[in-house]
């Protein structure tokens, strides 16, 4: 689809200025793998791979130690950059262990805001003097999203990043039911919204396998009753992450909800091929926004077996019918 190719063109133009590079360096590079290894379009999974290489290649140039002065959002970040370069062709197992050092010295409050194998998420307030967490602080919801990923990929990579996936998917029954837009202020319903499509992604792989519908049946009816208040909001970002993780579910285009979706993303894609403000002077929002309407427009390869039963949540119940 030429729409999904001019999206990740967009994606690579930004992330090849050094300062983008330098800032979400690992992010770019999880943008390639993914496309590169799960995407049905072979010419999309060939430009993907390219890219992916090019940038990887880059990034383990500018990553050959761990700084002193590395936070543990630092730690989480660059395990990401590295997990994502190793999948690329790009291994180092040097770096590797001086990641898995540093994250010794952090906890699982330091990582994910919260000690997760002993206690659910929390609504965080803000900091006394700072403005990093918003002047509403953070809802339990983003706080939850962020763990999700933090542990998602220092588990695939081997290095404990404060707690293992498994302490945090664990609270998931914790975090239902989830709030209707009515009921609660935009900013949490929104990271409500991002923290669902991210339980599905680090349940599929990220993309890499079905899940069968009863398995998560209140996080398969928040998306799809939700589909169309993305569209409302005019939000391409949470509009792509729905209908990928939909697609997950095993929605397609014979289902309405996902023709109304594509339908809006198609025809709001920017004269430049990326989606949303193009006069924000936020380059993630500029990049994720395209990344996420690129795979909420593309088709999957489902490299893996449909996901059935885990251990590491609750029985499932019968999802409605369709």
């Amino acid at each position: 689809m030429r729409a999904t190719r001019r999206g990740l063109d967009f994606v690579y133009a930004v992330a090849t200025k050094p300062e983008n590079f330098r800032v979400f360096g690992h992010d770019f590079l999880l943008c390639f793998y993914i496309i590169s290894n799960t995407a049905r379009d072979s010419e999309l999974r060939r430009r993907a791979r390219e890219m992916g290489i090019e940038r990887a290649r880059e990034w383990r140039r500018a990553h050959a130690e761990v700084p002193a002065s590395a936070d543990a959002a630092d730690v989480k970040n660059l395990t990401i950059g590295s997990y994502s370069a190793e999948q690329l062709g790009f291994p180092d197992a040097h770096f590797k262990e001086l990641l898995r050092q540093a994250a010794r010295r952090f906890s699982a409050r330091d990582f994910l805001k919260f000690d997760a194998p002993v206690e659910p998420p929390r609504d965080l307030a803000p900091r006394p003097g700072s403005s990093d967490d918003g002047p509403g602080g953070r809802s339990r919801y983003d706080v939850y999203l962020d763990a999700l990923i933090c542990t998602y990929f220092g588990d695939a990579y081997g290095i404990t990043l404060g707690a293992s996936y498994k302490d945090v998917i664990r609270w998931l029954p914790a975090m239902r039911p989830y709030p209707a837009r009515n009921t609660t202020d935009e900013e949490t319903f929104h990271d409500a919204l991002g923290a669902v499509a991210h339980v599905v992604y680090t349940l599929d792989g990220y993309t890499n396998c079905k899940i069968a519908g009863n398995l998560l049946p209140q996080e398969f009816v928040f998306l799809e009753s939700n589909l169309t208040t993305a569209i409302e909001r005019k939000d391409p970002e949470i509009l792509g992450e729905f209908l990928d993780t939909l697609k997950a579910f095993g929605l397609d285009e014979s289902d309405e909800v996902i023709r109304n979706g594509e339908s809006y993303l198609l025809s709001t894609q920017n004269a430049d091929g990326s989606w949303g403000d193009t006069e924000t002077k936020d380059v993630y929002e500029r990049y994720h926004t395209t990344w996420t309407a690129v795979d909420g427009l593309r088709e999957y390869l489902w490299n893996g077996r449909e996901l059935r039963s885990t251990t590491l949540l609750p029985s499932p119940q019968p999802t409605r019918e369709r």
